[in-house]
Formats: C-alpha cells, sequence, structure tokens
C-alpha cells in the first residue's frame, strides 16, 4: 500500500470497535467530524457477522439472524480478540455463535460457506472480516480508498489485544496510526468543539455499556489528559437492564398466557424476547412511554404489551443506583471528593436513558456538570463521543511519519512525572500574618510546566510579600446545629415524626485549602494602589522551581529561583 510510505497517500478514518456497536467518522476540510452511516443507514453499526448459505451480512442485518440463525451468527467477540481462551468469559454469546478453543486463543465454529460443513474462524479472523465492511463503508461514502486510521480500546485493552487488534486491522488494510483510550477520546470529542475554552478540570467519563461499564477518572492540565484511576464492571451493563425488561415481559406474558412456556427457556423466544426489548429501552429514552410487540412468542402466541418511563425506571433502579457507586468508587480510587469533580461525561448507547444521568446527579454536588443529553442541550451523542474524538485525532497524525507516531506516543514521552499537590500564592501585606492560598498549578499536572498568575494586592497599596507554597485540597464538613425540639405534651404523639425528619439535616462540604511547604518568597515594595502582582512559576521535570516575581506595569522584578527546594511529585 503506498500509504505505508507515503504518508500523504493516507485516507484515514476514527474507528469505534466496541462489543456491541462499531461507529466509524471522518474530519472535513473544515474541521468538522461527521459520523459515516453505512448501505443500511446506520452510524451505530452492530458487531455482529452472520452467514446465509454463504452470504455474509452485517450489521444490522447480521443481528436480525440472532433469532432464526444464531450458530452461525458471530457477535460480541472484541473482548474475546487477543485473549487466552481460558480467561475469557463466554457468557454474552449465549444467544450467537458459542466461542471454542483454537490453539491458546478463541475461535468459531461456523457454516460461512455454501457448503454443508461448519469452519473453524478464529476471532482474528472475525475481526478482519469487520473491520473489512467498516472500512469498505467508509470508502464508498467518502469516494476515495480508506488505509488507515486511529482505532479506540478500553483503558484495559493488553498489549496482546492490541497487537491482535493490530494484525487484523492490517490484514483488513488498514494502517493503525494509533490506538486512543475511549476515555480519552471522548474528552476530546468535547475539547475539540468550535468555542470549547482550555481550562484544567477534573473529569469522569462514565461509560454504561452494552456488556460492561467502564470508568474513567481524568485530570486535564493544559490540554494534556492524565488518567488517574479506572473502573471496570461486567455486572453493570445495559445486557442487565436489557434483562430486566426481559423478565418484566416474560412474567407479562406468562400472567396473560398461563397455559404457555415461560419464554425464557427457548432460545429462540429469548432471542425475540432480547431483540425486542432492545428496542423498547431505546423508545424509552427519548419517550415516555413504548410499546412491546412479537409476533409469535412462543407456541405461535403473538404478544404486545406497553411500559411507561416511570415503570422502567423503577425496574432498573438497582442497577441505575450500583453504576452511580461504580462512579463515586472511581473518584474515591483516584484519592479525590466528587466535589473535586469538574464534569461528569456520559458515554455508552445507555446513556440516552434520562435516568442513568438523574441517579449520578444525587451523587454529585451541583458544582459538577453531568454532559448527557437530558440534562445538556449541547451534549454531543454519547454513543458518538468515541469515535468523533478517534477521527479529530486521526485528522491531527495522518500526515506525520508512522516513526514519528510511534515515538511521539512511546511511554518514554507520554508517561512523565506528575505535581502530586498544587503550587499556588500567598499575598500578605503589612498588617497580616498569613493571607488566601490561591492555587496556579493544579495536583495532577504534567512536568515541566510554566504558568503565569496574576494577584490583586491590598487596595491601599504598599509593601507585599509574596509566598509561592504547595497546598493540599482540604474538604470541609460543617454539621447543621440540631433544632431545639419543641415541648409536646404526653398526648401530642403525632409530631415525633416530624421532629426526626427537621434533625436529618445535610451536612454542608465546601473545599479549602491546607497551606504546605513554602518554596520561594520576595518582598516587593511600594506597590501603587489597586495594583497586581504577575508571578511566572516555572517547575522542571526534576521538581525544580524557579518564580519570577513583579508589579505588573513596574521596571524589572524579582527572581526567586530555589537552591535544594523541590516540588512535591508524583
Amino acid at each position: 500500500m503506498s500509504a505505508q510510505n507515503d504518508p500523504t497517500q493516507r485516507v484515514a478514518i476514527g474507528l469505534s470497535f466496541g462489543n456491541s456497536y462499531s461507529s466509524i467518522a471522518y474530519t472535513t476540510g473544515e474541521g468538522k467530524v461527521e459520523v459515516i452511516a453505512n448501505e443500511d443507514g446506520d452510524r451505530q453499526i452492530p458487531s455482529a457477522l452472520s452467514y446465509v448459505e454463504g452470504e455474509e451480512l452485517h450489521g444490522g442485518q447480521a443481528k436480525s439472524q440472532l433469532v432464526r440463525n444464531a450458530k452461525n451468527t458471530v457477535a460480541y467477540f472484541r473482548d474475546l480478540l487477543g485473549q487466552d481462551f481460558k480467561s475469557i468469559d463466554p457468557s454474552p454469546c449465549h444467544q450467537s455463535a458459542h466461542p471454542q478453543e483454537e490453539g491458546d486463543g478463541v475461535a468459531f465454529s461456523i457454516r460461512d460457506t455454501a457448503e454443508e460443513k461448519e469452519n473453524t474462524v478464529t476471532v482474528g479472523h472475525v475481526t478482519t472480516r469487520h473491520l473489512r465492511r467498516l472500512r469498505q463503508s467508509a470508502s464508498d461514502y467518502l469516494g476515495k480508498d480508506v488505509n488507515a486510521t486511529v482505532i479506540t480500546v478500553p483503558t484495559n485493552f493488553s498489549d496482546a489485544q492490541k497487537e491482535a487488534l493490530k494484525a487484523a486491522s492490517k490484514e483488513a488494510g488498514l494502517e493503525v496510526l494509533q490506538f486512543i483510550h475511549e476515555p480519552t477520546a471522548a474528552v476530546l470529542a468535547y475539547d475539540a468543539r468550535p468555542g470549547a475554552k482550555l481550562a484544567d478540570k477534573i473529569i469522569v467519563v462514565a461509560d454504561l455499556g452494552g456488556t460492561r461499564s467502564d470508568i474513567a477518572v481524568i485530570a486535564s492540565r493544559g490540554g494534556i489528559y492524565t488518567i488517574l484511576a479506572t473502573m471496570h464492571d461486567y455486572d453493570v451493563s445495559g445486557f442487565k437492564l436489557d434483562q430486566v425488561l426481559i423478565d418484566h415481559f416474560a412474567k407479562e406474558f406468562i400472567k396473560k398466557n398461563k397455559s404457555a412456556d415461560d419464554p425464557r427457556e427457548n432460545d429462540r423466544s429469548m432471542a425475540k424476547l432480547k431483540l425486542e426489548c432492545e428496542a423498547v429501552k431505546k423508545a424509552l429514552s427519548i419517550g415516555s412511554s413504548a410499546n412491546f410487540s412479537v409476533e409469535s412468542l412462543v407456541g405461535g402466541i403473538d404478544f404486545t404489551a406497553t411500559i411507561n418511563r416511570s415503570r422502567y425506571d423503577l425496574l432498573g433502579n438497582k442497577l441505575f443506583a450500583a453504576f452511580t457507586r461504580l462512579v463515586t468508587h472511581a473518584v474515591e480510587k483516584a484519592e479525590l471528593d466528587p466535589l473535586d469533580v469538574t464534569e461528569i461525561i456520559l458515554a455508552g448507547g445507555n446513556s440516552h436513558t434520562p435516568k442513568v444521568a438523574s441517579a449520578l446527579r444525587s451523587g454529585f454536588p451541583d458544582t459538577t456538570t453531568i454532559l448527557a443529553p437530558s440534562t445538556s442541550p449541547t451534549a454531543i451523542n454519547p454513543s458518538e463521543l468515541a469515535v468523533r474524538g478517534a477521527a479529530i485525532q486521526a485528522s491531527l497524525i495522518q500526515e506525520f511519519e508512522l516513526e514519528d507516531i510511534e515515538q511521539s506516543t512511546h511511554p518514554m514521552v507520554t508517561v512523565t512525572p506528575h505535581l502530586a499537590t498544587a503550587v499556588g500564592l500567598l499575598c500578605i501585606s503589612g498588617d497580616e500574618s498569613s493571607g488566601v492560598f490561591h492555587a496556579v498549578i493544579d495536583a495532577e499536572t504534567p512536568l515541566p510546566v510554566r504558568r503565569t498568575a496574576t494577584i490583586a494586592t491590598p487596595r491601599e497599596g504598599g509593601d507585599v510579600l509574596i509566598k509561592l507554597a504547595e497546598g493540599s485540597r482540604h474538604i470541609k464538613v460543617t454539621k447543621p446545629e440540631p433544632k431545639p425540639k419543641k415541648e409536646t405534651s404526653d398526648d401530642d404523639d403525632d409530631d415525633d415524626d416530624s421532629d426526626d425528619e427537621s434533625d436529618d439535616e445535610e451536612e454542608l462540604r465546601e473545599k479549602t485549602w491546607k497551606v504546605g511547604k513554602p518554596l520561594s518568597e520576595a518582598a516587593i515594595r511600594g506597590i501603587a494602589k489597586g495594583g497586581k502582582v504577575e508571578v511566572q512559576i516555572n517547575i522542571a521535570a526534576d521538581l525544580s522551581v524557579n518564580a519570577i516575581y513583579r508589579e505588573v506595569g513596574g521596571k524589572g522584578g524579582v527572581r526567586g529561583v530555589i537552591q535544594g527546594q523541590k516540588a512535591n511529585g508524583a
């Protein structure tokens, strides 16, 4: 391929390859990201392949074959790639072709030709076929031969899995320019929007996927992203939400048709139930009610029913609460407090469900912005976040030499020292013993770093002492004072409940700073009335600190170089 040797010949796309769905996107000449639809008009393309008398069906057409042709339909195979057979969880594949051992790896026994015999197809080759179809859809849409890609992967994807995915991509005619973590791609999709302001912040990317939940806590510092903690859970997923609906409608069917069999005990009926429940779940994300309708669910009996969103929220309440706990546990794992979280980005198709966002809202303060379709009119489609970020990254690096890309993404470059504590300033005038701490460089900032801050001095001006010091975040908890109980007569027992409720007021929690080790200080004399001081702070990779202090508008300045004094690193 000419693109291998000549980067100018590359036509690169972003590719999100999920267990349940995949998507493809590219960036236009004007810098706008477009998610590409396949020939069926789907932008969320099921990661599935099915074979009928030798004909290969893909995406939505393949998924519909789970009812009548399950043994020859391969689905939910992404996480099996590059894995040892003994370590996999085959449960998501119960309604499709079952994984089997092939050497140390995973394969499927399917009839993928017109002949009446089954062939053993490895998961790597299944992945190649899937990626080839995605590449073809992108090439048809763009009118160009797509030959390169940036692919999103989960944060716990192993090196062996990446190598297997790279090999499958190469066989499909796609040069992998870079793997990008799914949560990083989601943050990039938001930060690359027109008018987006670059700011230091703590972001949680919460992805409620089909087969698993993935949570990542990310520090964004000067446009550099650092993953602080991750959590993964297969017990909290879209599958489990589907199961809640499956159980509900199965019970309704049995109640209505007492002599009928349980549809969950028949593979074909179960496949019909699952497909329809997934459609109901999607309908409830945008409407207040949905219709359930399956022809010949069991024994030729048709079944129709309705469900409203309130009922669905109640049925899935335990899972929504478990997802919220998973997010708060990830924040705790990063040694942070919910008050530290600036934004929560909801990703994955199940994040369209309004209850997911409202359940999270209860676990975080009002200062935390939750970005989801139900909470923000400007929220990006959660299903498209990862692929949009991948397409942006592809457009940025597609003309670079592959060797340069590999060198710039090597751990020696990307894994840098970070500040363990914040570094900030105190402004102390003559009549004060201590000033208010202003954080200038937040904790978790990668090094080296340079920041400039301007701080106001006392209105009357005069002499001030500027101190550069480390600061650690502290959560101040203020408990409300108990209200005095009203005196009640012996026969006035009805008021007891209201007294109990009045004592149950919420405690007040707020962020404060504890000033730690001083790093540098400078006395500036004769500052003009209402004057300001500008401080430039430089912290090198070896944690040595260099600071320059000067009055804004004044001449010269004071340079404070720390000898033997270093900031606290991580």
